[in-house]
């Protein structure tokens, strides 16, 4: 259910709402969880799709989500962003850890098959160049302010258009382009990246 829609109980529930949802989950507020379940489900869903592909794989890893959700509520800082941002967060790092592995299974099972198939390869080197990329790019998020970071993460991780931000987050689709393309200006400042 997007944000701003009608729970079972009648009520709204807003990006805002998320984050009330979220600290009552923290505290084992089981109906909170529910509602946040209710809010967060179809957007992580969406979002797991758009990565993993497989249907049956993407509802697998949703809960998954959901489930790690309610287990580490408690470690959600609403200072380094919304709830949903995090929850998304969590969904996209889920979902990309899936696809991995199912490449690498893939992998495994290919040089099984056909033993010395490849050229040169340094998994060791690919894995410690990928941390380093990984690090630089928290870094730079870092530097972002809170509202940038949010705005950028739930677009480029989330997945979500500027105006599905805007409703997540409760601003006006223009603010959140502007901290969007400031953010992004700021991020490839920091990457050094060329324009």
């Amino acid at each position: 259910m997007p944000a701003g829609t009608r729970p079972p109980d009648g009520g709204t529930v807003s990006g805002h709402d998320a984050d009330a949802l979220l600290g009552r989950t923290a505290r084992g507020d089981e109906r909170a969880f529910e509602l946040l379940y209710d809010v967060a489900a179809a957007p992580v869903h969406g979002l797991v799709r758009r990565v993993v592909r497989d249907p049956a794989m993407a509802e697998e890893v949703t809960q998954e989500v959901m489930i790690e959700v309610w287990r580490s509520a408690a470690r959600y800082d609403p200072a380094r962003g919304g709830a949903m941002a995090w929850i998304l967060t969590i969904a996209h790092r889920r979902a990309v850890d899936r696809v991995r592995r199912e490449q690498a299974a893939g992998e495994r099972e290919a040089r099984t098959v056909h033993p010395g198939a490849g050229g040169a390869h340094d998994p060791v080197g690919e894995r410690v160049e990928a941390r380093l990329e990984h690090e630089r790019v928290r870094r730079c998020l870092g530097a972002l302010t809170h509202l940038q970071r949010e705005s950028v993460t739930l677009a480029y991780y989330g997945g979500h258009s500027y105006r599905e931000v805007a409703a997540l987050v409760g601003a006006q689709p223009n603010t959140v382009r502007t901290r969007m393309r400031d953010g992004i200006i700021r991020l490839r400042d920091c990457l050094g990246v060329e324009r």
